[in-house]
């Protein structure tokens, strides 16, 4: 009999990019999320490490190239679908080259995907444009200075603080001028980036003592960055923001707060529990599939996920629902139920709360309807708000516990003191009971912290705990608060009442 052979596995040389996950290409993420193994640089962001699936082995890379080579090879030789994951752009650091030129004499498939290059994404991210013609080079190694000196357009150095009075002694000494303007990004396409405008003469003295790689951009389209400056100048830029909501719940607002300029820190306030008896869900289900229901009215993405791993246990699945129709509260609960193939028939076309749905909801026609009742499966301390206006329409409610919620575990030691002592420079208050949670969890926030509240019973709770309320929007959504957080932000700004965006100040001319 032949033995099966076994399918040799891949290797994929993986660009991270410059350090913005948001600029990890597709091709990229697609095979990092397939990798059963990752063996990663040191710094790579944690986030991009992160993509990896559930499962999958990661680890960082060890030894010389070659001996790094051999360990891909090997691994991939036994089946395994490899990524060799690297800080930047692959084939522009030498010790990958070595890697990837070790890997291509054994029989072994790779593929190599660039990442997006730190020479033009952070002097892009810095406001700099380079324009066509530019030079770049690492000058932490031998450098021609003569010939770097006399080329055209502008200079981009990969280099560290160590290296700067170096660098720019050498420019002035083979003939650019000592006032040619300078901007020095650390940290840069991160939340983190830094940026310094100086000139070669003050370089070393402006800059010498930031840390880590820096991107240095020398030449007359420097001195034009300020018009350009898209990341730092933003309204939130290098603002800590603190979420009281799981990082799943926080998706969107983390996404909208990161779009203005702001960190997010997540921290749970609720954790989710199954019902104490499950037979009320029980009877739910049941009912959804001899048909007791005309409709059904998500209020929450949590009601979605215990409807759905009630469906599992029984092993039922979207086709359960046929011939129900299905109301959502708003659009992220919409967005939940669409991810397990349903369209709702009905979301607000306004306000996105009980009030908006109740606005659409059509009551009940005795006609035209031939059930009339309503499934609403919900947390254990919903309100009656929907229920009584469910019932006004002529609807028969059975208002069911899906799951209940309870106060969540204490935030560790450091998050606790940062909300006490003013460590996080806003907070954003999606409900009346995530107030009430974080201060029985975590205390009240300190008063020089910008309170953001999504509504008026938010903000109502808020002020009973005896904190200010800086921000409200006029629509109760999580885009109109963030955004109505950064106008805020941007308005005391001009008023004088708060600092610049935090970024580096600009380095004074000699």
């Amino acid at each position: 009999m032949t033995r099966a052979r076994k399918t040799p596995g891949r290797i994929a040389f993986v660009g991270s990019g410059p350090g913005d996950a948001g600029l990890l290409t597709v091709r990229a993420k697609h095979v990092i999320t397939g990798a059963s193994l990752v063996v990663t640089d040191p710094d790579v962001p944690a986030d991009i490490v992160g993509l990896a699936a559930d499962g999958a082995e990661v680890r960082p890379a060890v030894g010389d190239p070659a001996d790094v080579a051999q360990d891909l090879a090997n691994e991939a030789g036994t089946g395994r679908s490899v990524v060799r994951l690297v800080a930047g752009d692959p084939l522009t650091a030498d010790a990958v080259v070595r890697e990837v030129q070790s890997v291509a004499k054994t029989d072994v498939a790779f593929d190599v995907i660039p990442g997006v290059p730190a020479g033009s994404a952070v002097p892009a991210y810095a406001g700099v444009a380079l324009g066509a013609v530019h030079a770049e080079v690492d000058v932490r190694g031998d450098v021609d200075w003569a010939s770097l000196a006399k080329v055209p357009g502008a200079l981009v150095l990969h280099t560290a603080g160590s290296h700067l009075a170096e660098a720019a002694s050498a420019l002035v000494e083979h003939g650019m001028a000592a006032q040619t303007p300078v901007a020095v990004t650390a940290s840069g396409t991160t939340v983190q980036q830094r940026t310094i405008d100086t000139t070669l003469a003050s370089l070393a003295a402006d800059a010498g003592e930031l840390q880590g790689h820096l991107v240095v951009t020398i030449g007359d389209v420097v001195s034009e960055r300020s018009g350009l400056s898209w990341w730092e100048s933003r309204a939130l830029y290098g603002w800590k923001v603190l979420v009281p909501r799981t990082k799943e719940q926080a998706g969107s607002m983390s996404e909208r707060l990161w779009s203005h300029g702001a960190v997010s820190h997540e921290v749970p306030t609720i954790s989710v529990e199954p019902p104490r008896s499950p037979a009320q869900m029980e009877r739910a289900v049941k009912g959804l599939v001899d048909g007791r229901y005309q409709w059904v009215v998500f209020t929450s993405t949590n009601a979605v996920r215990a409807v759905w791993e009630k469906f599992r246990e029984f092993g039922l699945d979207a086709r359960a629902f046929s011939g129900v129709k299905i109301a959502c509260v708003g659009e992220a609960t919409a967005e939940k139920v669409r991810s397990f193939g349903i369209n709702p028939e009905l979301v607000p076309s306004g306000e996105q709360s009980s009030e908006g749905l109740l606005q659409d909801f059509p009551p009940h026609d005795d006609i035209l309807d031939p059930v009339d009742r309503v499934l609403l499966p919900r947390a254990d301390i919903a309100t009656e708000t929907l229920a009584a206006g469910l019932r006004e329409r002529g609807w028969e409610i059975d208002d069911v516990t899906a799951y209940r919620t309870v106060r969540a575990a204490p935030p560790p030691a450091e998050t606790r003191e940062m909300i006490k002592t003013g460590g996080f420079d806003a907070v954003c208050f999606t409900s009346a009971s995530t107030v009430r949670n974080l201060v029985g969890i975590a205390g009240k926030p300190h008063a020089r912290t910008l309170v953001a509240c999504i509504g008026p019973s938010t903000a109502e709770t808020a002020r009973e705990f005896g904190l200010r309320v800086d921000v409200q929007p006029e629509v109760p959504q999580i885009p109109v608060l963030v955004d109505a957080l950064a106008e805020h932000a941007a308005r005391l700004r001009a008023e004088g009442a708060l600092p610049p965006p935090k970024k580096a100040k600009r380095a004074r001319r000699s």
